[in-house]
């Protein structure tokens, strides 16, 4: 094998796990005209055609998808073995790559992940803020944020934040024209906010609990978004019933802004968990993990 074999075996591992030349080239720092280039070369010396191009996608053939399942484990490896020199090393460095959701990215990251930063300045961070479920290999992340139940049961798991609840709200001015609601039934006879997921296209469901009973409801409504920002800013308008995080609500219940119905039935849950699918984390992760442990530590 020839020593260039090596660098462009690699090469065709991140295109293979990518399945894009734009995306590859942006983790590695090289230009998808080069990894182009790199793998025609490497077919070439193999004779066998590793990718399927076109111009939309790329995807390993049958034979690429061969080679990446023998690749797979030996350059996990060596990238663990190179982590592991950070153990050697006065503090923690590289880049960590981060998948969470909108509300985990305001309320866990925006308020600690700066100081963070400020703490390890060898530690570089790459946050992607999607709403739906990603796959952390495929995608090529290190760690994500996410709800505790959304979070795949094969993963490890660290608490990043209190439980939390959702509560049911509208304002003074909406409650004035109709009844609030006894129970979750009576959901059916007002105006709802719906929130789509991005993922899967569907409504999410207003779940709660009592005595044991746990119920999943589909509301009506005039308005469907996607943001939770636009949600609020409709409800606290006056548009019509709210499905929201308490602590986002907290202060407009205890001024009087927005009134909250349904109380018995909205259950705590389980909060935001950092996961990744290794126990041996690299030291810049296991760093990060430490900074956001929940609870926090005393001082």
């Amino acid at each position: 094998m020839r020593r260039g074999d090596l660098d462009d075996l690699a090469l065709f591992a991140a295109i293979a796990r990518a399945r894009s030349f734009t995306r590859a080239g942006a983790e590695l720092g090289l230009s998808p005209s080069a990894l182009s280039h790199a793998m025609r070369q490497l077919e070439a010396r193999l004779g066998v055609r590793l990718l399927a191009r076109t111009t939309r996608s790329v995807a390993p053939t049958a034979a690429g998808e061969r080679l990446l399942a023998a690749l797979g484990p030996a350059l996990d490896a060596v990238e663990g073995g190179i982590a592991a020199l950070a153990d050697w090393r006065d503090a923690p460095s590289g880049t960590l790559r981060l998948t969470t959701f909108s509300y985990a990215a305001r309320t866990i990251l925006g308020p600690r992940l700066p100081q963070f930063l400020v703490d390890h300045p060898d530690i570089a961070v790459e946050v992607v803020v999607d709403d739906r479920l990603v796959d952390l290999v495929a995608g090529g992340f290190d760690a994500g944020i996410r709800l505790g139940e959304s979070v795949e049961l094969d993963m490890v798991t660290v608490p990043v934040g209190p439980p939390l609840r959702t509560v049911v709200v509208a304002t003074p001015g909406y409650f004035a024209a109709r009844p609030a609601p006894a129970t979750p039934a009576d959901l059916r006879d007002h105006v709802c906010v719906n929130y789509r997921l991005v993922g899967g296209g569907g409504l999410l469901p207003w779940e709660f609990e009592r005595d044991g009973q746990a119920l999943r409801v589909k509301v009506g409504g005039q308005l469907i978004v996607n943001d939770e920002r636009l949600a609020a800013g409709a409800v606290r308008a006056g548009a019509g019933l709210g499905y929201m995080m308490e602590d986002d609500v907290a202060e407009d219940i205890a001024a009087g802004r927005l009134v909250q119905v349904l109380d018995a039935w909205c259950a705590p849950f389980d909060g935001c968990r950092l996961y990744y699918p290794s126990r041996q984390a690299a030291p810049a992760l296991r760093a990060l993990i430490e900074a956001f442990r929940w609870p926090r530590p005393a001082g």
